[in-house]
């Protein structure tokens, strides 16, 4: 159980690279009419090696397991009205190229930012919060860096201690990881909070008990508290008031003064 209480830019070890990509709508989300004024791009999770490219529609897994969310965050965006400059709120996915991270290639790491850069491209200097899954949710704190990222949201993340996180500064970053996590590790994500808040981010983490790498047990309760949690960064309805404060944490505070019991969490 744990305790409660293409350059620098995006992170050391980041280089340009020119790969495939492009950006998968989920089905549900139908994008707004009037041009976007802020965004939220999910990433779903992968493996660590893997050079081929992800399977098709329904066979992609990983993907598959993001669609209730992009549901439950775009029926709170609809719930909160319209975005931070009074547009609409645009909902999408990132397509990889390829399955893995893939070691020094990081390989979702450049899709992430491909797409960031071609959603300002399209949006202009919008917000965007990042959603990532696993792999996903470390490529979105790699990525973090990038002008457009207002914070990210990561779920059972990957953490691995070597990972920078200068790029997290003047981001709000809160992770969501089940105690019993096999996969990957709620305590290195508790770390990487501690870590994050020392370079200059407001961050903490969210432990849901019982749950599991999938996200299938309490599937409702992460659904819903990512819902909330992006409509809070984007300033379209309040975050859960203990977020609020373990993200007003100084920097100096531990991982486990920035941890957070789900099941103590305002209603």
């Amino acid at each position: 159980m744990l305790g409660t209480g293409p350059d620098a830019r995006y992170g050391s070890g980041s280089r340009t690279r020119r790969y495939a990509w492009q950006h998968r709508r989920p089905p549900s989300v139908r994008p707004p009419a009037a041009r976007p004024s802020a965004a939220v791009l999910l990433l779903h999770g992968g493996a660590e090696t893997g050079l081929g490219a992800p399977p098709p529609g329904p066979l992609n897994l990983p993907a598959v397991r993001m669609r209730p969310f992009a549901r439950s965050i775009a029926g709170a965006i609809r719930g909160g009205g319209v975005g931070p400059g009074g547009g609409g709120v645009l909902v999408r996915s990132v397509r990889y190229a390829h399955r893995g991270w893939n070691g020094p290639r990081e390989d979702p790491l450049h899709d992430a930012v491909r797409a960031l850069d071609a959603l300002g491209r399209e949006a202009g200097e919008i917000p965007v919060v990042l959603v990532g899954h696993s792999m996903g949710a470390r490529a979105a704190l790699r990525a973090a860096g990038h002008p457009l990222v207002r914070g990210v949201v990561g779920l059972a993340a990957w953490c691995p201690a070597g990972d920078p996180v200068d790029q997290l500064a003047g981001r709000d970053v809160v992770l969501l990881h089940s105690t019993r996590d096999r996969i990957t590790s709620p305590r290195a994500s508790q770390r990487l909070t501690a870590r994050a808040r020392r370079a200059g981010a407001r961050s903490c983490l969210v432990a849901i008990r019982g749950g599991d790498h999938a996200m299938l047990r309490r599937a409702g309760a992460w659904h819903a508290l990512t819902a909330r949690i992006v409509t809070g960064l984007l300033g379209l309805g309040p975050l859960p008031g203990p977020v609020e404060a373990a993200l007003g944490l100084p920097p100096d505070a531990s991982g486990v003064a920035g941890t957070l019991d789900l099941d103590l969490l305002e209603g």
